[in-house]
């Protein structure tokens, strides 16, 4: 196995995660298991003095305990280029912090730390528009500001779902049907901020769950999480409410993701999520996909182990 490494993971605060289903607590206690030192910071603690991009980092110890999940051991402030793998896991927002913090870390990756996902890729690639690489892969789906050409988009397909392109955890995600009287005041509601919404033909299939497909560097795990929406709820989503059932990849599932993953793989993205429903690819999530805890747990893998182990044969084997 390798020799230690040092792992910084750049997060939301550690002590609000839910550690029963926190995909990086899963990858931050893999790397502890590999005797990697694991040390994780907020993005605030990032900036750049004279060039160099420097953070100030936490190194913890982290427990698989609901209740005791980590424990601080010291603070130190360290250029980032002088770690071996950074991975970035905060969670949208794509805001402009997010946006400047990924600038800052294309130093840090310059200057010699692996950084997962490529701060170019995480810059570049939104998490819904993507899919327009793979049309015949996805329903019909519509982008744009124009209240009218949703309406048109209704007239033809009479059922469809509306969504902002900067959402997660399915928030603001609205049904629409075409004879809706509410579809008026939530077209209004979406487009005040003159935000572009995404808008796809609803697919009954959700009803069977919203499948996240996780791949590494490319290859896709052979389980997907179906998250299946809760009674009269229309968003599969576990931050929904959705209930997770691991289910094998059907041979659509994998010829979605055999499709997507070299356009990621090329894109410098080694840990993504599809999210698929029924036969159609709804999303591709590069930012901070999850479900690494219920699909391990279900199907008795160790996804988190799997991508240090990728990681570490790309960057850091002596035939690389």
């Amino acid at each position: 196995m390798s020799s230690a490494r040092r792992i910084v993971f750049l997060m939301d605060p550690i002590e609000d995660i839910k550690p029963h289903k926190d995909s990086t607590l899963a990858m931050m206690l893999a790397a502890q298991a590999r005797d990697w030192q694991v040390h994780y910071a907020t993005l605030d603690k990032i900036y750049m003095d004279n060039g160099t991009v420097r953070a100030e980092v936490t190194q913890a110890t982290v427990f698989d305990d609901q209740q005791h999940w980590y424990s601080d051991q010291r603070t130190c402030d360290i250029a980032l280029g002088e770690i071996d793998i950074i991975m970035m896991r905060k969670d949208p927002p794509f805001d402009s912090e997010y946006l400047y913090c990924c600038h800052l870390l294309e130093f840090a990756r310059r200057a010699g730390a692996v950084v997962v996902n490529h701060p170019e890729a995480l810059c570049n690639i939104n998490e819904k528009l993507l899919i327009g690489l793979f049309p015949e892969y996805c329903t019909p789906t519509l982008v744009t500001r124009q209240t009218q050409a949703i309406r048109s988009f209704l007239d033809t397909h009479e059922d469809a779902i509306l969504k902002p392109l900067d959402g997660m955890g399915g928030a603001s995600i609205f049904r629409l049907r075409k004879n809706d009287s509410n579809v008026g005041v939530i077209l209004e509601t979406m487009s005040q901020n003159s935000q572009r919404l995404m808008v796809q033909r609803y697919l009954p299939d959700i009803k069977q769950g919203d499948k996240r497909i996780l791949l590494i560097n490319g290859q896709a795990v052979d389980y997907a999480l179906a998250r299946i929406p809760t009674e009269g709820e229309n968003r599969g989503n576990l931050a929904a409410g959705g209930r997770g059932e691991a289910r094998p990849l059907t041979q659509r599932d994998r010829e979605i993701a055999a499709a997507v993953g070299p356009e990621l793989v090329r894109r410098g993205v080694i840990f993504a999520g599809l999210d698929v429903i029924g036969d159609y690819l709804t999303e591709v999530n590069v930012t901070s996909p999850t479900c690494i805890r219920e699909l391990d747990a279900q199907c008795n893998l160790d996804i988190a182990g799997d991508l240090l182990d990728a990681i570490d044969t790309q960057y850091f084997s002596a035939n690389h």
